[in-house]
């Protein structure tokens, strides 16, 4: 449910501001930086903004707290955020861009790898929890909500008991990477879909793909 507040509470700037449909959107892929963490399942997020920004013939520049860069969807302007703030403090950097950019929090996609969905498994969802996720948590601190919408990239859960850690920052095997293209490239369209159709028919369309 999105809720109207009326002009005098709303500040300038601030992440509570009406949602207006023209205003910018802001997409960030979450990761780790640095070349330890380059294709690792942990850092989905970052690989689908890169696809994106490819998909677009564009390019990331260093900018304060990631690497930004700014691509058009049916005419709609869209921030491309990866924080180099590390997983743990996504929020800050998150925070930072959408009262710099005034993007209001009905425009914001947070896209992040999950254990709890097969390899390659897309999902949108509006809100929810952090699901023990550190990078989703510092996000939820950050913005003082969990009404934020999250696009869930499924990496499956092919590890033995205490092997959780080693899995998600581990390189893609084989197979995934020779699957990996066609799921980027179905990731991009979520993304271009909830820009320009919204995120109930995004939803509708690619929650069961």
């Amino acid at each position: 449910m999105c809720w109207l507040i009326p002009n005098i509470f709303r500040k300038k700037g601030s992440i509570l501001a009406e949602s207006d449909p023209m205003k910018k959107f802001l997409v960030v892929g979450l990761g780790n930086i640095g070349e330890k963490y380059a294709g690792t399942r942990h850092n989905i997020g970052f690989q689908v903004l890169n696809a994106l920004a490819e998909n677009k013939e564009v390019a990331f520049k260093p900018e304060k707290l990631g690497d930004v860069t700014e691509v058009k969807i049916k005419g709609k302007s869209v921030l491309c955020l990866k924080p180099s703030t590390y997983m743990n403090l996504s929020g800050k950097a998150i925070k930072y861009w959408m009262e710099k950019e005034k993007i209001p929090l009905s425009n914001v996609l947070i896209i992040t790898d999950d254990i709890n969905l097969p390899f390659g498994s897309i999902r949108l969802k509006a809100k929810g929890s952090d699901g023990g996720h550190n990078g989703l948590q510092d996000i939820q601190n950050k913005l003082q909500t969990t009404a934020y919408h999250r696009f869930r990239f499924g990496i499956g859960d092919d590890f033995s008991k205490g092997g959780q850690t080693e899995y998600v920052l581990g390189k893609w095997s084989g197979e995934e990477s020779a699957l990996l293209k066609e799921r980027l490239d179905r990731a991009v369209a979520l993304i271009e879909s909830f820009v320009h159709a919204g995120a109930k028919n995004t939803m509708n369309t690619f929650n069961n793909t």
